[in-house]
């Protein structure tokens, strides 16, 4: 045997320390790995005319968070999910879901996406069967799985007992669910709900909440409102904007924090119009 032979068959026998310490960089590196950013706006602006709707508003929501989009009417809170859903251009910025580019890729993002807007149009004269029966065929779901999802959004918006009735017969209620059913049907990775509970009664209220909170397990789920209860109720992590800017972005105990611990009073600190004189005490 040659001395290369001799070294190549000892070196051969040689344990291979190095892969231990692979498999544990490979493991360290997937656990490390930072959620998958569902609904991202970079810089979003939008004018009309001299006036400024909102400016520069940036913020993401990773895949599986529930986010409470505050402020007060008239900030831009819905200027600005109009955007990211692709509803409206922005002025300036660019609104991705899914990573997809909301004005050069809409198709493909409205795939991932469910959109509840305020007061979200539904068809009066229809019923919610014939409805959602619509919705699949225009979402071009396939004959195999339309009933399936169907039968799936029915019994998550709790639609049974009202199927068969006209739209226009149905409480404010109701309609929410049947609008919230449409943007469900599609089984959609991410929700922008647009003042869901808005104009309901506490029952009404009660019921949305628990369904945000059953689809929050798997969808990432981005919830405008005014509501203080509402981000205490539903929502770990707040973004709020006022006049068009983002003023806050971070968990509820924090914002909680600024207020002394009066939501409130937080709200009031980010959102307080200068302008407005208060009575003296």
């Amino acid at each position: 045997m040659t001395d290369q032979e001799a070294t190549l068959e000892d070196t051969s026998n040689i344990p291979s320390e190095g892969m231990p310490a692979m498999e544990e960089d490979r493991e360290s590196t997937t656990s490390d790995a930072q959620p998958r950013a569902m609904i991202e706006a970079v810089g979003l602006s939008k004018f009309y005319g001299p006036f400024a709707a909102t400016r520069d508003v940036s913020f993401s929501v990773s895949e599986g968070e529930l986010v409470a989009f505050l402020g007060p009417n008239g900030a831009g809170k819905s200027t600005t999910m109009k955007m990211l859903t692709g509803y409206i251009a922005p002025s300036e910025g660019e609104a991705r879901i899914a990573g997809c580019n909301m004005m050069e890729n809409r198709i493909e993002g409205s795939r991932h996406l469910g959109y509840l807007p305020e007061n979200g149009p539904l068809y009066p004269e229809m019923t919610p069967l014939a409805m959602l029966d619509f919705f699949a065929d225009a979402r071009g779901l396939s004959e195999d799985i339309k009933q399936e999802r169907i039968d799936a959004v029915v019994e998550i918006c709790d639609l049974s007992s009202v199927l068969y009735k006209p739209v226009s017969k149905l409480s404010k209620g109701f309609k929410q669910r049947v609008g919230m059913s449409q943007a469900l049907l599609h089984d959609p990775d991410v929700l922008i709900l647009d003042e869901p509970t808005a104009g309901l009664d506490p029952n009404q209220i009660r019921g949305v909440r628990k369904t945000m909170r059953r689809l929050g397990e798997t969808k990432t789920i981005l919830l405008s409102t005014h509501i203080l209860q509402e981000v205490e109720a539903m929502a770990s992590r707040v973004v709020m904007i006022y006049e068009g800017r983002k003023v806050y972005d971070g968990d509820v105990q924090t914002l909680r924090d600024i207020g002394d611990g009066d939501l409130d009073q937080s709200f009031h600190a980010l959102t307080k119009d200068e302008s407005i004189q208060e009575p003296a005490e």
